[in-house]
């Protein structure tokens, strides 16, 4: 069994797991913070971003001024931003036969992975990670379409100018790797060979093994997936939480009895309670509103946003916001709104049965309906006439690279009576605001992750006991930032096998057993035979037949008779009889009974001598030696057939045939 990990982003995850002759990827994670190496793409021309200056080395040989501008002492790449892959040498991708997607934030590599690569196979994913996967692909795609750039820098890239540039840009990893977005087109395709499952819904893969999602408790649909064959089991934990929020709880108890357990997607926030981020946000939402300021949340269209509005519903009244406006720009806001409220049976319990009453499980259904949250698909059109401030503004992309959010702080940066509330881990805020600074705007970081943290896992994996535990090296040690901190990693016993980004790994695990199914008529001539109480054995003549990675012993077929023959022949063939088995011998020669036996035939003079598996008996008069070990017997005797003959009888004696 080997693990290949094509990626080294502990919460983006792309691996793949070669187990029983099948090829199985484990998600497909993008990695966008390499955006953050870009300058932000304004909706409309930004006067103060064109007139940043260009960068010259400080020896002035290389001048990128084209590709390149300095910004507040950073330098950024002045093109279309450009997501790091998951790798893609290490692993012919059209070997692959299924893809697992455990969640919607761990599918949008996708179209990178499926699209001209030759891949044939199938992905498997719970539906409402699909149809939030598509909007958030569609999201993507369409923050880069509308505004394309001209150029397209590429001369940053070689090695001897990166070895020149300034961080972070000089660490930056496999630069000539990133790529552009996607296109709308080859979303389509790749989500087309998606095929939906249902939690504990079991899909045989080619007859080898059978693959399982579970419900993971982290986002609508998400899953942990087992797979296992008859004899092995393998768990795989990707992004799961234990806390009690809008989706269906982790299932845990299937989670036992694994063999190994492949853990990742820990939070990205260990030191964070969600619950502490969530007063915060709002505390700040609220001062910021009454001293006249206006709040931009920079957030994905799908996930913590519905928490964050369930949480502001239940605040408002109270903090007197009832006349705020808010509003949720994203060119899916709509659909991303009703989805939420049609995937019932993805839900809690507690919001499941609200379907029946009937009303709707998220609050935010009722904000939208008394005004109070409005949702456009962008800055232009409607919104920019019922625009009204002050107000809070749910948009993105997180990043702040692309999206309505670069509008607003292009807009509301010089005044320090706005805030920005930054609610997403996946992205270091003070580098998202690098290309805007100096900034006047208030910046508040309450970044909200429900995923489990060490504390939570490692309870986990105590209850569940997996017999090894495979992770990230992330998770092996504490953070660079808080190396005193080791209850921030994962201490086990044995410890975890870490891998990063182009690892390969064969992990500690041999197949030892497979199941074999045997036709009822060759069952019926059977015959066993008793080797100790309760336990029969038979000895079976037959041929095995595998097809689909099944396998079934069949009677052996008996030769076709002879076809009748014109010419005569001196010699008459007769077809080959089939041989039956010889007896099988089982026991052991009991050392005091075998002794006595060969007095009673009158030997006698016997020298036994201890060896480290048995005995060995010299019969000295004869010149003979009988090893007596624990798998064998061996009689020594030379030139004399007769007493080798009576000798190998009185050992069959005390030997069972089978």
């Amino acid at each position: 069994m080997k693990l290949y990990c094509f990626s080294g982003h502990p919460t983006l995850p792309c691996n793949v797991l070669k187990f029983k002759s099948t090829t199985i990827m484990l998600d497909c994670g993008l990695d966008t913070t390499s955006v953050l190496n870009f300058l932000p793409l304004p909706l409309v021309h930004s006067s103060r971003l064109s007139k940043l200056p260009g960068w010259v080395s400080k020896d002035g040989t290389i001048n990128l001024e084209k590709e390149l501008k300095e910004c507040a002492g950073r330098v950024f790449v002045d093109s279309q931003p450009e997501f790091c892959l998951p790798e893609r040498e290490l692993l012919d991708l059209s070997t692959i036969d299924v893809i697992l997607i455990s969640n919607y934030h761990c599918m949008m590599a996708l179209p990178y992975i499926t699209e001209n690569s030759g891949f044939m196979g199938t992905v498997y994913a719970t539906e409402p990670t699909l149809q939030i996967g598509r909007l958030l692909m569609e999201e993507l795609v369409n923050f880069m379409e509308r505004v394309p750039k001209p150029q397209s820098a590429t001369c940053w890239k070689s090695k001897e100018v990166q070895r020149l540039l300034p961080g972070p840009l000089k660490d930056a990893v496999e630069v000539w790797a990133w790529k552009k977005c996607y296109t709308m087109q080859e979303v389509n395709s790749a989500l087309s060979k998606v095929q939906l499952v249902g939690y504990s819904q079991k899909v045989e893969l080619f007859g080898a093994v059978q693959v399982s999602p579970l419900s993971s408790g982290y986002s609508l649909g998400s899953s942990n997936w087992i797979i296992q064959s008859h004899h092995e089991k393998v768990a795989y934990v990707s992004g799961s939480s234990l806390l009690t929020t809008h989706p269906q709880p982790m299932d845990q108890s299937s989670l036992k009895n694994s063999d190994v357990l492949i853990l990742t997607g820990l939070t990205q926030m260990p030191t964070a309670n969600p619950d502490g981020m969530l007063g915060e946000f709002c505390s700040n939402l609220a001062m910021t509103i009454r001293a006249g300021g206006n709040v931009l949340v920079p957030c994905y269209s799908s996930g913590v946003i519905y928490d964050l509005l369930e949480c502001l519903y239940q605040f408002i009244d109270s903090a007197n916001l009832g006349t705020t406006p808010f509003y949720f720009i994203s060119p899916v806001a709509n659909s991303s709104l009703e989805f939420s409220q049609i995937f019932a049976e993805w839900l809690c319990h507690n919001k499941q049965s609200k379907v029946y009453l009937p009303e709707p499980p998220f609050p935010h259904a009722e904000l939208i309906q008394t005004n109070k949250l409005k949702h456009y698909p962008s800055i232009h059109g409607d919104f920019s006439n019922e625009f009204r401030q002050p107000c809070v503004v749910f948009t993105g992309h997180p990043s702040l690279r692309f999206g309505d959010v670069v509008h607003f702080m292009e807009l509301w940066g010089k005044s320090s009576l706005n805030t920005i509330i930054f609610t997403e881990p996946d992205f270091n805020y003070l580098d998202a605001l690098a290309p805007y600074q100096p900034l006047s705007m208030k910046c508040i970081y309450c970044p909200i992750d429900t995923r489990l943290n060490f504390h939570q896992v490692s309870k986990l994996l105590k209850e569940i006991q997996p017999l090894h535990v495979v992770c990230p090296e992330q998770y092996t040690q504490p953070p660079v930032s808080q190396s005193h901190r080791s209850d921030l990693m994962l201490e086990l016993q044995p410890p975890p096998m870490p891998y990063r980004r182009c690892s390969v790994l064969n992990l500690p695990f041999k197949r030892r057993y497979e199941r074999v199914y045997i036709m009822p008529e060759l069952a019926n001539s059977l015959v066993p035979c008793e080797v100790k109480p309760g336990v029969s054995v038979a000895t079976v003549s037959a041929v095995i037949h595998s097809k689909d990675n099944k396998h079934t012993l069949q009677s052996v077929p008996k030769p076709p008779p002879a076809p009748p023959s014109k010419k005569r022949k001196r010699v008459i063939e007769e077809p080959p009889a089939f041989m039956s088995p010889k007896a099988l011998l089982s026991g052991a020669v009991p050392l005091e009974g075998f002794l006595a036996t060969l007095q009673k035939h009158g030997i006698t003079e016997v020298k036994v001598e201890e060896t480290p598996a048995g005995h060995i008996l010299h019969l000295q008069e004869q010149d003979t030696l009988i090893q007596l070990d624990e798998d064998g017997t061996h009689i020594v005797c030379d030139n004399n057939e007769p007493l080798r003959t009576t000798l190998r009888d009185l050992v069959l004696r005390f030997l069972l045939k089978l």
